[in-house]
């Protein structure tokens, strides 16, 4: 398969206006959304001495927002910067070369596509190209990642080795707020972490398209580095939209909808969209914690107690993420009991 003129990338700079197939519907165009009078999400410094502190700020901040950006997290600026130079190149890389560096994979978990990378028909296709692939700690998937550009595999390595020691460190901090079990998260609720890296080129019409539609994301936790410099990820808090703007070396934290379920409600899988830009290309790196397919979801024991009924029912991850994506905007209200 030839993907040239098929990734965003290799032709976003022919066209004065955008394309038919990318303008989104009226009620989702930016240019026609409520923008919030918060000025932005919380910030947590993990670095300070006061723990219990942190753990009500994170709490705090989940149940109000479902979103928050960290500092002082561990992840060293000097990885932070390399890799996301690597993805950047890697980007930049003509077309066909990026395929046969992301098609190793025999079963396809690691690829390279464009818009939703979904095969049903979207509404309107999404202004990104994207590169996705398994990082299990165990690293087995590794011999499929890309080699180029050079470096890759040990950069990126290191990274998500990094991500998923901060990963567990916030969940763990979310546990102990919450009255759970120490290391609740730390095994099969976490077992198979995803990157994927997106490439958001310049847009000329950046009021009538998306680089993602309003979502939330089915997984436990993600933890997402920002391009400094560029402002598109909005969170939506009480029907109006709050920019993310990116922090120097923070790492922005959103609750997936698995803990949502988990925690009862109490916390938010806060819904979500990533704008255009006229100008400059936009890179970001999602690290998405996702449970083993034949994990059990649902409420937690001690927060689903008499005294508050279970309000979702318990299933294997990978049945609700099946009825997740084919139910789309429908399955949160048809999923609670």
């Amino acid at each position: 398969m030839n993907m040239d003129g098929k990734l965003v990338s290799t032709w976003y700079n022919l066209h004065s206006s955008v394309p038919e197939s990318y303008v989104q519907p009226a009620e989702r165009q930016p240019c026609n959304a409520v923008l919030s009078t918060i000025k932005t999400i919380p910030v947590i410094d993990l670095g300070g001495h006061d723990r219990d502190d942190i753990i009500r700020n994170i709490v705090k901040s989940s149940e109000e927002y479902g979103f928050f950006q960290v500092v002082n997290h561990g992840v060293a600026k000097e990885l932070m910067d390399d890799t996301l130079r690597i993805f950047k190149e890697f980007h930049a890389m003509p077309a066909n070369e990026k395929l046969i560096e992301s098609s190793k994979d025999p079963n396809g978990s690691c690829k390279l596509y464009t818009s939703s990378g979904r095969n049903c028909a979207d509404v309107a296709k999404y202004w990104k190209d994207s590169l996705r692939h398994p990082c299990p700690p165990s690293g087995e998937f590794t011999e499929y990642w890309p080699e180029k550009p050079e470096g890759y595999r040990e950069i990126v390595g290191k990274y998500t080795q990094e991500l998923r020691a901060l990963g567990l460190r916030i969940l763990d901090l979310i546990s102990e707020g919450l009255g759970l079990s120490p290391n609740y998260f730390s095994e099969e609720l976490s077992a198979n972490p995803v990157l994927i890296s997106h490439n958001y080129p310049p847009c000329p019409e950046p009021s009538l398209t998306l680089g993602a539609s309003s979502h939330k994301d089915p997984n436990i936790l993600t933890i997402l580095f920002q391009e400094p410099n560029i402002t598109a990820l909005q969170v939506l808090k009480d029907g109006a939209w709050i920019p993310v703007e990116p922090i120097p070396n923070a790492f922005v934290v959103n609750m997936g909808l698995m803990l949502q379920i988990i925690t009862n409600g109490r916390l938010i899988g806060a819904e979500h969209r990533v704008i255009t830009n006229s100008s400059p290309n936009r890179h970001t790196i999602a690290y998405f914690i996702n449970p083993k397919k034949d994990a059990i979801i649902g409420p937690a024991k001690p927060l689903a107690s008499s005294t508050s009924q279970a309000i979702y029912p318990s299933m294997p991850f990978g049945e609700l993420l099946e009825n997740f994506m084919n139910k789309g905007p429908y399955f949160e209200a048809e999923f609670r009991l």
